[in-house]
């Protein structure tokens, strides 16, 4: 099981990229990976390369997904209409906790995750603790009353440091957010290029 919470930066120096567009991101000072080979020359990728680079980066951007969840998520993808790409964001998109930290109630993706877990959310008046729980369009998602003053949910709203994206409209006098729309791809605000083509394509060697 791939748990990120204490060492997720690590990601970020794997990948040599700012994922998450953290200003602590270590890859604001050096774009190496970690550990004493970080610094080694990388050869050529292969495709295979590629393809596992553009998984891993897509799958760590959400936080603690396991491989058995996104693959599951990635065979959804497949089955629904219209191109497996878009679908596949859609449906990243639509999970409780991605809700919870585009709507700028915690300040991190893997807050959101633990915040969602811990019973501090409502989806339509009733309590979910599954961070992996799908929304659909139109579902109300509110901090509950007793989770209001916390003081993570209050640094988290005040933040300039990210912008909420269209698909949801967010009331942060009420700590409510509506999920309008499932988005696709040039929907999502990534902070860095995701390549969801590249992913399909390493699923479906």
């Amino acid at each position: 099981m791939t748990k990120r919470i204490s060492a997720k930066y690590k990601i970020d120096r794997r990948m040599g990229e700012n994922i998450w567009g953290r200003p602590k991101s270590p890859v604001n000072k050096r774009e190496y990976g970690p550990g004493q080979h970080g610094q080694r020359r990388r050869g050529k990728e292969t495709d295979y390369g590629i393809q596992l680079r553009a998984k891993q980066k897509l799958k760590g951007y959400y936080g603690n997904i396991t491989e058995k969840q996104f693959k599951a998520t990635y065979k959804e993808a497949v089955r629904l209409k219209g191109d497996t790409s878009e679908n596949l964001i859609g449906l990243l998109e639509r999970r409780l906790d991605a809700i919870v930290y585009r709507s700028k109630f915690v300040p991190t993706v893997f807050a959101a995750r633990q915040f969602v877990g811990h019973g501090h959310v409502k989806v339509n008046g009733r309590k979910v603790n599954i961070p992996s729980y799908r929304c659909k369009d139109g579902d109300v998602i509110e901090v509950r009353e007793k989770s209001r003053d916390l003081a993570i949910v209050i640094e988290a709203t005040q933040s300039a440091e990210r912008d909420i994206p269209d698909y949801l409209d967010t009331d942060h006098s009420k700590l409510t957010s509506t999920f309008v729309r499932t988005p696709g791809l040039a929907d999502v605000p990534f902070p860095v290029m995701m390549e969801p083509n590249l992913v399909i394509e390493f699923y479906s060697r």
